[in-house]
């Protein structure tokens, strides 16, 4: 009886302590660095070295802080977190032969994820190695992916490509796309409908800077679209919307805003100039516009399909 009864406090204690395993494995606030390990339990004092080793280690809702440079390797996202490389430091993610951030958020109560201050490497010039920079594939669930201050370029498809089966709410601010060879951003969605804000950013050198896919809303407000190969802005689906303020699309190699099969247009404060084919494209399309856009020194022009009227 008295082995029993030691045989069976052993059980509960080794039990008792798997659990505070597990409890400490997924912290609210995990850390990597440059001379992290993997093997450490991600601490401030014990940093981890990649993204994907301390994901499994950082609660739902949870974030990874990075503490000085690195490179921090790819990672598939599952859940609600926050991924911060820190404000003056170069916290990169390099990746050949796969998309630098996968989000696909299966979470059932946290449907946020947010990338801050981070650079995404394809690793080579115009059709590097890595396929795509950010690639949001969510299906479970609604949900919204906030990019602010992030350096996304040399992708051989897109910098972003959003194409979930579940609405995506996604917010650009202050970052920058360019050496994509498909482009830029690509969003598109045969189910859900996708809305993209984007402000203060710029797209550059890419195939085609934007491109608003079926289902898909984009505003654009206080950004670049400039010497992109193929073209600034095609909003190609009857579906697609894409409403541009306070922006320039200006010296692409291409068109600068292409609009086809009944998708939507609206201009205001804009700059559309320079680019080396025409200016303004909307075959069976409503591309709008108000009066105090410039639209010049293309080749040719373009014209609008009709005037809008602000409120």
């Amino acid at each position: 009886m008295k082995r029993l009864f030691w045989v069976s406090l052993t059980a509960l204690a080794v039990s008792f302590c798997a659990l505070t395993g597990a409890a400490q494995a997924q912290a609210t606030r995990t850390w990597i660095s440059g001379v992290g390990d993997d093997a450490n339990p991600c601490s401030r004092t014990a940093p981890c070295k990649t993204f994907a080793g301390a994901i499994s280690k950082t609660s739902d809702c949870g974030e990874i802080d990075a503490l000085d440079p690195g490179g921090f390797g790819g990672v598939t996202i599952t859940k609600g977190i926050t991924l911060d490389g820190g404000g003056g430091q170069v916290a990169s993610i390099l990746v050949a032969g796969t998309p630098g951030i996968t989000i696909n958020n299966s979470s059932a109560t946290c449907h946020s994820d947010i990338i801050r201050n981070m650079r995404i490497v394809g690793l080579a010039p115009m059709g590097g190695a890595g396929t795509i920079g950010i690639n949001i594939v969510t299906s479970s669930a609604p949900s919204a992916v906030i990019l602010e201050h992030d350096a996304i370029f040399q992708f051989s498809q897109q910098c972003v490509y959003v194409n979930a089966t579940q609405p995506q709410f996604v917010t650009i601010l202050d970052s920058q796309f360019d050496l994509c060879t498909l482009g830029g951003l690509s969003v598109t969605s045969t189910v859900a409908a996708d809305t993209v804000s984007i402000a203060r950013s710029i797209f550059t050198t890419n195939g085609v800077g934007i491109t608003v896919g079926p289902n898909s809303h984009v505003n654009l407000e206080s950004s670049q679209v400039v010497t992109n190969t193929t073209g600034g802005v095609l909003a190609n689906a009857s579906t697609a919307k894409i409403d541009i303020n306070e922006s320039s699309v200006s010296n692409n190699i291409g068109y600068g805003i292409q609009a086809t099969s009944g998708a939507i247009v609206n201009l205001s404060n804009t700059t559309v100039v320079y680019n080396l084919g025409q200016g303004l494209m909307g075959t069976g399309a409503t591309l709008l516009t108000w009066s105090n856009n410039w639209v010049y020194g293309n080749n040719p022009d373009g014209t609008r399909t009709g005037t809008t009227t602000p409120m």
